[in-house]
């Protein structure tokens, strides 16, 4: 009774969860147009995932895997696992593990089949990231077991909380649950003690597990986008991308139930308020109009659905910088950056690019 209190209370002054405020872009992650204006990167369809192996650089495109030194130059197919991959993780010995909707393959640095590994049955499904443990098994981030990946606008609007975090063993198969109930576990890190940082991208949040997957606490919270995939820097920290930005608007509608789901029921998908991996390509999505442009040209300010956005951490979770591609850019819904050669490399899903950014250049 007094929490049903509290929310009524919380909605009719719109404080607490009722609150539609999203924090500013400001100090470490103050706009800029790093992203945007890097050199032209590799061109691939919907790249989504980056890891760094023994041998350079692999990212997927659809279900193929491609290595690419991290120097630059040429790249290559590795290899093609035979539907969709959702995530990849490398080992310190080059071992891949490749997650698929059917299943979690593992493979050595040349693409071949590594013998002896099998893969789970439980938590193969919609298996959103993945980190080798320095134990040798294989921690899994599933984002929902109520909608597919490409459902994830949904997941985020029907509000579930259907996430879960996995170990699984990659020489039997078997898989033990870590934690459940999360809002779309979206990225996984290992820190050196062996606790596990998860981004839960509902929440807007990283969040530590030790190595039983008892809740240790917020390491990061209230973050201005979505969190996508973490991964380590030179300095001993961390990267972060964002994949798409929150908003005022799409705040409010995440709180009236009612709009939402008639808006889910009668409006096409890529029209709902929604975040999105890009926007600006008709003219009836939302947030068309004035808000957006002034004599006919796009203010830098403009709220928009899609961002780009990779943020470097400390070892503690404090934001160093930021890069960005903002309101206008075609380099939005980033989803895995890593750091190599020198290099910031980050994949663009519907910007359909694998971007490099040169550190060397950028500042400290």
């Amino acid at each position: 009774m007094a929490n049903a209190l509290r929310n009524w209370v919380d909605r009719f002054l719109g404080r607490g969860e009722a609150a539609v405020t999203v924090p500013p872009l400001d100090g470490a992650l103050k706009p800029n147009n790093i992203l945007e204006e890097a050199p032209v990167g590799i061109h691939a369809k919907t790249p989504d995932n980056l890891v760094v192996t023994t041998t350079g650089l692999v990212y997927s495109s659809g279900s193929t895997l491609h290595h690419q030194p991290a120097c630059g130059g040429a790249g290559a197919v590795l290899l093609d696992a035979g539907a969709a991959v959702t995530a990849i993780a490398a080992s310190e010995t080059g071992l891949l593990a490749v997650a698929t909707p059917r299943g979690i393959a593992f493979f050595d640095a040349s693409g071949s089949p590594a013998a002896g590994f099998s893969s789970g049955t439980q938590a193969c499904a919609n298996v959103t990231a993945m980190a080798f443990s320095p134990d040798g098994s294989l921690v899994v981030a599933v984002g929902s077991s109520k909608n597919a990946l490409e459902n994830w606008q949904r997941d985020l609007l029907d509000g579930e909380r259907a996430g879960s975090v996995w170990r699984l063993d990659p020489n039997t198969g078997q898989a033990a649950v870590l934690a459940s109930r999360l809002g779309f576990p979206n990225g996984i890190a290992i820190e050196p003690d062996g606790t596990i940082v998860v981004s839960e991208a509902w929440e807007k949040r990283l969040v530590r597990l030790d190595a039983g997957g008892k809740m240790l606490g917020q390491v990061m919270e209230d973050l201005p986008g979505y969190p996508a995939r973490i991964s380590g820097s030179a300095r001993q920290g961390y990267w972060l991308s964002v994949f798409a930005p929150r908003s005022q608007l799409i705040e409010f509608v995440l709180r009236e139930d009612v709009y939402r789901k008639a808006m889910m029921a009668e409006v096409a998908p890529e029209f709902w308020i929604a975040p999105a991996l890009r926007s600006g390509y008709s003219f009836r999505e939302p947030m068309q109009g004035g808000a957006l442009k002034q004599m006919g040209i796009l203010k830098p300010w403009a709220p928009t659905r899609s961002y780009g956005l990779v943020i470097e951490l400390t070892a503690d979770f404090v934001p160093l910088r930021s890069f960005h591609s903002r309101a206008g850019g075609r380099r939005h819904g980033i989803t895995s950056a890593v750091e190599a050669g020198g290099k910031l490399w980050a994949t663009s899903k519907r910007g359909d690019e694998v971007i490099a950014v040169n550190l060397g250049m950028q500042g400290n």
